[in-house]
């Protein structure tokens, strides 16, 4: 899996590769390798003269990442040694180097405490993020670029929304109990689990009570349509759609057409799925919201909702690999692609209609600075009060949330327009 991500592969598309059977251990692992990933580095370079060989290192960054903290280790310390260097028998690529890797772990056991006071000094190994990002966050925000590297850090929580047109915050609630499943609500829709399980295991799942949603990603729906006079003849564009978890709630805060866009057919089955076991129903295109000329029908939507591709910096708590695959480059790149979906989807809606802008960043180029340049181009355009940064929350590390669930939460940016006569 961490070579599989050093190699450009997403987390998700490299677990997929893995048995079925092993999924959920492998997953659990690397989701701890990636969380712990920058202090692996910096052990691996006090251990190593230079670096391995990609196969080694990659071995030797696991095993420390897994073990330099005793107190959160997934095995014991030396069971997580002895089964690296059995490992590295085992690989015809890497059994030349067992005496290598055994030497600098066992090393590490015995001067754990002045190796990891070492590496302290490096604020890659501090923070578990790239350093380009650490920088980037802290001349951004330099008010609260530590509390969002620690939120962003720890395991999310299994976040539901309840579909209020199948049941009640209250009797799911019932249902969950009676479950032995443990839970915390929010009014008025949303549900955090004690312990994470299967969600199929979760009551209601087949009869689509609820759909798995972080509670920053809940706000879309509410902020897009909440005061917006909507028919069954209105019309609400979701663009870049997939997997479809804002299509579904939209259709059940509205009785309106909705209309799911989304450019990679290999993601569309997930929009359906999604929706068919939600029951409900919405127009399905394949298209780049970016060229509405290949799928537009020249009616005007009365709503449209753009949650732009992104660097995904907000939701490193439920995709931990994201902050190791992503370049500082990618920034400005992806701002250029939401700039142009802005400006290609604006045109399609009517006067009076609203477009809400969202992307699950936390950097200010693909957020309020995005969100500033597009007025600035569009004089029939007015901002209207929305969330704007909502930055990574979780109970864990940030007292202030201890006794509010509903800031248990990833980083998104919320920015509402209203159309204006030019």
């Amino acid at each position: 899996m961490l070579r599989a991500q050093r190699a450009g592969q997403s987390g998700s598309v490299a677990l997929e590769a893995v048995d079925p059977v092993l999924r959920p251990g492998v997953q659990a692992l690397a989701f701890t390798v990636w969380r712990n990933l920058g202090r692996a580095m910096a052990l691996r370079d006090a251990l190593a003269a230079k670096t391995p060989p990609a196969a080694v290192d990659a071995l030797l960054c696991v095993t420390l990442a897994l073990c330099w903290d005793a107190g959160s280790a997934p095995y014991d310390e030396f069971t997580l040694v002895n089964q690296a260097v059995e490992a590295v028998k085992r690989d015809p690529r890497t059994a030349g180097q067992a005496a290598f890797v055994n030497a600098c772990l066992r090393r590490f056991l015995r001067e754990r405490a002045q190796l990891v006071a070492l590496t302290d000094a490096f604020p890659q190994a501090q923070w578990n993020h790239p350093v380009w990002w650490i920088k980037r966050l802290q001349a951004e925000q330099p008010q609260r670029w530590q509390s969002i590297l620690r939120a962003s850090n720890v395991q999310a929580p299994l976040t539901l929304r309840v579909n209020l047109r199948k049941t009640s915050l209250a009797a799911f609630a019932q249902a969950l109990a009676l479950a032995g499943m443990a839970a915390r609500m929010v009014a008025p829709a949303t549900v955090y689990l004690e312990r994470a399980v299967a969600v199929a295991r979760v009551p209601g799942y087949e009869q689509g009570w609820f759909s798995v949603q972080d509670a920053a990603a809940q706000r879309a729906a509410p902020l897009l349509l909440d005061g917006l006079a909507l028919g069954p003849q209105s019309r609400v564009l979701d663009a870049c759609a997939a997997p479809g978890g804002k299509t579904g709630h939209l259709l059940e805060m509205t009785s309106a057409q909705v209309i799911a866009l989304e450019q990679d057919p290999a993601r569309i089955p997930r929009i359906h799925a999604n929706l068919q076991r939600l029951d409900l129903q919405a127009q399905v295109l394949k298209g780049d919201a970016g060229d509405p000329a290949a799928w537009w029908d020249g009616q005007a939507f009365d709503a449209v909702l753009l949650d732009a591709p992104c660097t995904a910096s907000g939701i490193v708590r439920r995709h931990p690999d994201v902050r190791w695959l992503r370049r500082e480059a990618d920034i400005a790149q992806l701002a250029q692609s939401q700039k142009r979906l802005l400006d290609a989807l604006w045109p399609l809606l009517r006067v009076g209609g609203r477009l809400l802008y969202c992307t699950c960043s936390v950097f200010a180029q693909e957020g309020p600075l995005q969100l500033q340049a597009f007025l600035a181009r569009h004089s029939d355009a007015r901002a209207l009060p929305a969330d704007g940064s909502l930055w990574p929350q979780s109970a864990e590390v940030d007292s202030i949330v201890l006794d509010n669930a509903a800031h248990d939460h990833d980083g998104f940016f919320y920015g509402l327009l209203e159309k204006h006569p030019a």
